[in-house]
This record gives C-alpha cells, structure tokens and sequence, in this order.
C-alpha cells in the first residue's frame, strides 16, 4: 500500500509539472498575440486620431479604429466630454474643475487598461517559484522509495543505488525546466507593461491638452 500511495504521488508531481508547462507556455503565447495586436491597433489608432482636426471630428471615427489600450482611452475621454456638455450644472458628479475631473476619468480607464495587460503575470511568477520546489518535493519522495527499494533488495552496489537515485533526481530537474521559460517570461512582460503604461501616461497628457473644456 505503501508504494502504491509512493507512486501515486510522484505521478502527481510529474502530472502537475507537466500542466505548469502547458500553462506557461499557453500564457507565453497569448501574451505575446496581445502585445503584438494591442501594437498593431495603437499605431492604427494613432495615426487616425492625432490626423483629426480637433474632438467633434474624432468623435466620427468608425468604430473599428477603436481598439488597443490607447483608443480605450480616448473613447473614455470623448464619452466623459458628451457626458460633461450634456450633464453639466445637473449632476454632482461634474461639479468640480472639468480639467481635474478629465484626468480622473482617464486614469481611471488607465488602470483598467494595466490590469488587462498584467493579466496571466501571477499566473507565470507563481510557477516560476512554485514548479522547483513540486520538482525538489517528487525527487524527495523518489529518493525515499528508490531507498526503501535498496534496503529491501539488500545491495548496496553502485549500480543499485545509482539507477534510482538518478531517476529520482529527474523531478527537481523537470521543476527547474518549467520554472525558467515562465520567470523569463514574466520579466519580459512586465517590462512591455512598464513600457505600454509610460505610453499611456503620454496619451493622457497629450488628451487633456487637447480637450475641449469650456473655460469658464
């Protein structure tokens, strides 16, 4: 019974090590697809909206320009300006300096826009510290169960002791093989999320010296 639970659980350690890889490399690729279009869409996006000649204009882009992080928030900001021209002198919510109650709105969908960006980064940090130690864990149990063998079979020749020894051994290094590609990976995407978030702070800038406020 013994080596019936033994082996059960170094099965798991192997079966869960290989479902980290899978979801490592699952996350590796989506988050790559969605830098690489979030790109595509933001220089798209651009280049329409920084060509019109002021907020009205703008607001008659077609829809289909209004994807990637940085149209999500210039959708937010010409929504909050109707919103602001319509509701003003009505509601509390615009009560206020509108300079000031713009830049809220827009760093409110900042946040919102850096939290899709960061999503499936826990995902890869939590496996990069986690798959060593289930690997270092099915080693230690593979360790216990090639010793109980040894002790049973009563040698101690190299060639007894070497064979189980070395198979227990290749659980910490299956551990440490998943671990690495997903501690890579979530350095480089948070970078690329370091880097879209300073992009995004320009175009909050850049939209409120362009918004149409009314000055009183």
């Amino acid at each position: 019974m013994t080596d019936s639970i033994t082996h059960l659980v170094i099965d798991l350690t192997f079966y869960t090590l290989m479902v980290f890889s899978v979801l490592t490399w699952t996350m590796i690729f989506y988050k790559i697809w969605q830098f690489m279009a979030n790109n595509r869409n933001n220089n798209v996006f651009n280049e329409a909206f920084w060509n019109t000649q002021n907020m009205e204009q703008a607001k008659r882009l077609p829809d289909d320009i209004f994807k990637g992080t940085q149209s999500h928030l210039a959708y937010e900001g010409l929504f909050w300006l109707d919103e602001y021209q319509r509701l003003r002198g009505k509601s509390f919510k615009y009560a206020g300096n509108p300079n000031e109650l713009l830049e809220h709105a827009l760093r409110g969908q900042l946040q919102k826009e850096q939290h899709t960006l960061e999503s499936g980064l826990t995902l890869l940090a939590s496996i990069g510290s986690t798959a060593p130690f289930v690997g270092l864990f099915g080693t230690v149990m593979g360790i216990m169960h090639a010793m109980h063998d040894i002790t049973a079979s009563g040698s101690t020749s190299l060639d007894v002791v070497a064979g189980p020894i070395g198979d227990a051994l290749v659980a910490t290094a299956i551990g440490i093989a998943v671990a690495v590609p997903a501690v890579l990976a979530y350095n480089f995407f948070l970078r690329r999320v370091k880097l879209q978030r300073m992009q995004l702070e320009s175009f909050v800038a850049h939209f409120l010296l362009v918004a149409d406020l009314p000055k009183d």
